[in-house]
């Protein structure tokens, strides 16, 4: 990635040809002009991948102050930049889709499990205000393969729907996929009917028991990495074999006190992306990888190791302790509460524990509790009063086991 990084396949004056591009039309984007002046940096002094190390890591929440002070994007995007869609996700955080076939660059990772244009693909992710839903269906598109738009719907319908149609392919969480197949065995329905053959999944981890359980009735099942903001960073060609990190993206493996590029152990994975009109420059994505370092001296990831910082992804969606005490603690009687993440045959599950204040009428705030959660954190979770939570007790308390 650079001279201290992992080897990359393409040429290394190829990647500092794209970083001087980027930085150079990045310049008539304000937020980034600001960042460099902050950083007492000229675009000069930013030509190839190891000096972009001297430009500080750019984090979510530094994108996330830039649009409250900005709105809607922060002055993160060319005034020029064509704009077809506009999404959210948790922080609330607006990312734009740009102009363009496949703009997140999610293809390869679904060519490389076979998809193609005789698919019929079941697309299993959320379409409403969050982006991976478009995200996949542009991918599919680009390979020319017809897409289901499934969502995160009804398991009955999308389980007849896998009955009737001549899927050949699925996108979505892992989790979803083994409902999905729970779903279809529970319904009694024909086994011969059952035509999907490969799947892409991501957004949340795939311990090898549950592909192994995936693949009694999906014979590929491959992961795939990305951020909203970043579209793709890498993809398994076979399972367990680290995620190739596409040609079209600087990724970097980044030292968490430093924020210097590293080739060896574990740090904060960051991106350059090559498009100078939403420069996303030294992003901090908040996962945390490692390079493997295989025989054919393409670059892997070790895929994600934990996060940094205190958010955790539930169900493919982040959960940050500030928002959530955003939410819940301002809803009237919560006195205190924390919210318990388990994991149970394979799927996600959230628990509101609340103690109520005197004088307060314990159905009414749980129930409010449990609207304010649906609409403010766009998650589904079962509110208990208690009489009292453990001195330790943090506002999130994650008890899954991944393996």
């Amino acid at each position: 990635m650079t001279t201290s990084g992992a080897p990359r396949r393409v040429d290394s004056h190829f990647l500092d040809g794209q970083v001087a591009r980027v930085i150079d039309g990045a310049t008539q984007v304000p937020a980034f002009a600001s960042r460099l002046e902050r950083a007492g940096l000229l675009p000069a002094d930013l030509r190839t991948t190891a000096s972009l190390a001297a430009l500080p890591i750019q984090t979510k929440d530094d994108v996330l102050e830039a649009q409250r002070v900005n709105p809607p994007f922060g002055g993160l995007l060319d005034t020029n930049a064509e704009v077809v869609r506009i999404f959210q996700s948790p922080g609330p955080l607006y990312e734009p889709q740009l102009a363009g076939p496949d703009p997140w660059r999610w293809a390869p990772s679904l060519q490389a499990a076979g998809f193609g244009p005789t698919d019929t693909v079941l697309n299993c992710f959320g379409y409403h205000l969050s982006p991976a839903g478009i995200m996949f269906d542009e991918a599919c598109r680009a390979l020319g393969s017809q897409v289901v738009p499934g969502g995160i719907g009804s398991v009955d319908l999308q389980a007849q729907a896998i009955s009737s149609l001549p899927l050949t392919a699925y996108t979505g969480l892992p989790s979803y996929l083994k409902s999905l197949i729970d779903q279809f065995v529970s319904l009694g329905l024909d086994r011969s009917s059952w035509t999907m053959s490969r799947a892409v999944v991501t957004a949340e981890p795939l311990p090898e028991t549950l592909r192994h359980e995936l693949n009694a009735f999906v014979p590929t099942v491959l992961m795939a990495y990305g951020t909203a903001e970043t579209g793709l960073l890498g993809y398994e060609e076979s399972p367990g074999t680290g995620l190739i990190v596409p040609d079209d993206v600087l990724v970097e493996v980044c030292d968490l006190t430093t924020g210097e590029p590293i080739s060896d152990g574990e740090g904060q994975i960051v991106v350059t992306l090559f498009r100078p009109e939403y420069p996303l420059i030294r992003f901090g994505t908040g996962d945390i990888s490692a390079w493997l370092h295989g025989s054919d001296g393409r670059p892997r990831l070790a895929g994600v190791l934990g996060r940094v910082g205190q958010a955790i992804k539930v169900r493919g969606m982040f959960l940050h302790p500030a928002q959530a005490t955003r939410t819940i603690g301002a809803v009237t009687g919560v006195s205190q509460f924390r919210i318990v993440v388990d994991r149970t045959e394979h799927r996600d599950s959230l628990r509101c524990e609340v103690v109520i204040g005197d004088n307060h009428v314990v159905d009414q705030v749980v129930a409010d509790v449990r609207d304010r959660i649906r609409q403010g954190l766009r998650f589904a979770c079962e509110v208990h009063a208690v009489d009292l939570l453990p001195q330790s007790a943090g506002v999130i308390v994650d008890n899954r086991d991944w393996t």
